[in-house]
């Protein structure tokens, strides 16, 4: 079975795994010899007769691919192998690392994509000569080259914000910025010529249905039962679409409506229209962030005071105030956090997700002014009290974000040929063959 690696994206960087065998030089057992000396390191005689014997197999195996002439592919694979070799040797002295973790996630996820266990992909680069231990060598090389260019890439390729904005402004950067729409729909059709009985009978219909909606019935069954649409069968699922993609009569009221919302039938040349929004994505949904404002007291455990200790001298400090004593002040002379005591507790704003979960549970259903409970978590004993909530507008920047990515991209190719020839060209290259 051959092993296909799809790309996988990193930030503004495309990296390809290539299902290449790699045989470390310290485990070469056979005489070897240095094949390529490339600036402060080498290239072995057995590293290239391994590349070269795995890039005829994998062409081999592709349809109607044509095998280039041995000393073409070979010449092809020496400065392939030399433009590794020098991106490694910067990223060594750039002093960058990549963990277990990271190739042992980068690995599940080309198993994923071939629809294979890890154990099932393991066994499948066996059956194709790579070794297990070949495979994570090269998939740690591509994650460091791939982490070496994005930092190259960031400091070379600079975009402006007069460059962003004139984006923006233009057609291609509203519609590539613009806000998606997963839209259901159910339509009920009136017949061409349709008679006052057709429209009432039509109209009856659509209203019956969408009673039925806010009466809990689930919106896609009703689809699929009772929709004339063509999205019918997929529970009248229009998939993700930018507003340019949608009928007018939709994308004037998706703009309007709030995820899980459904409108009432709505009337057009060709029946009536039920619409729900399943769901929303862009600029003005991910850039609108809940932030809450929060203060606490913190009582540790430590090595004088047990936990049940310091559960009773949490319980105490909460009642103290609950009898009029200033939250600020009990923070200041009590709360083992010292990030937050000198404050009075006050942890400032945060959004989702910054927290432990206990404390993110507690914190989410508590209301405004409301003093929680005391709960316990990693860091001891708390209890909290939520002073305000808000929604931040971050939605210009992030579309500023969006474009700024997009114009990246589009230099990337570009400036990473350049610097990549920049750095052949400086380099030491000797052949021993």
């Amino acid at each position: 079975m051959k092993i296909k690696l799809q790309h996988i994206n990193s930030g503004f960087v495309t990296l390809f795994l290539f299902v290449l065998p790699l045989v470390a030089k310290s485990a070469t057992t056979i005489v070897d010899r240095i094949a390529i000396v490339v600036d402060e390191d080498v290239i072995m005689q057995s590293e290239l007769a391994e590349r070269f014997k795995a890039v005829k197999s994998q062409i081999s195996s592709q349809k109607n691919a044509r095998m280039p002439a041995d000393d073409v592919l070979k010449n092809q694979i020496e400065e392939q192998m030399i433009i590794e070799n020098l991106q490694l040797q910067r990223a060594e002295r750039a002093g960058i690392r990549v963990s277990d973790e990271e190739i042992n996630n980068t690995l599940a996820q080309i198993a994923k994509e071939n629809n294979l266990t890890l154990n099932e992909f393991r066994n499948a680069l066996t059956v194709d000569g790579i070794s297990w231990s070949g495979m994570r060598l090269r998939v740690s090389r591509e994650l460091k080259i791939n982490r070496l260019q994005q930092g190259i890439m960031r400091r070379r390729i600079q975009v402006s914000d007069k460059e962003i904005k004139n984006f923006l402004s233009s057609e291609l950067g509203s519609n590539l910025t613009a806000d998606q729409y997963r839209l259901g729909h159910i339509l009920v059709t009136i017949p061409e010529n349709a008679s006052k009985n057709d429209l009432k009978a039509a109209s009856s219909k659509a209203d019956s249905i969408f009673s039925k909606i806010e009466e809990g019935d689930d919106f896609r069954a009703l689809a699929i039962e009772f929709s004339d649409g063509q999205n019918a069968l997929d529970g009248g699922d229009l998939g993700w679409r930018k507003a340019a993609q949608l009928p007018t009569i939709f994308s004037d009221l998706a703009d309007t409506m709030h995820v899980g919302e459904t409108r009432s039938p709505i009337r057009s040349g060709r029946g009536f229209h039920i619409l729900k929004l399943f769901n929303k994505r862009g600029a003005s949904t991910e850039g609108k962030i809940a932030q809450t404002r929060v203060r606490h007291v913190l009582v540790q455990p430590n090595e004088i005071r047990s936990e049940n200790e310091a559960n009773d001298l949490a319980l105490s400090l909460r009642n103290e105030i609950v009898e009029g004593r200033d939250f600020a002040e009990i923070a200041k002379l009590y709360s083992d956090d010292p990030g937050s005591a000198l404050s009075g507790g006050d942890l400032g704003w945060s959004r989702k997700g910054v927290f432990v979960p206990e404390f993110e549970k507690i914190m989410a259903k508590s209301e405004i002014n409301e003093m929680s409970s005391v709960f316990k978590s990693v860091h001891g004993f708390h209890f909290l009290e939520v002073t305000d909530r808000r929604i931040e507008d971050f939605s210009e920047r992030y579309r500023m974000s969006q474009a700024e990515n997009f114009l990246r991209n589009q230099r990337f190719d570009q400036e990473l040929n350049n610097w990549l020839r920049e750095i052949r060209e400086d380099a030491f290259i000797e052949s021993k063959n």
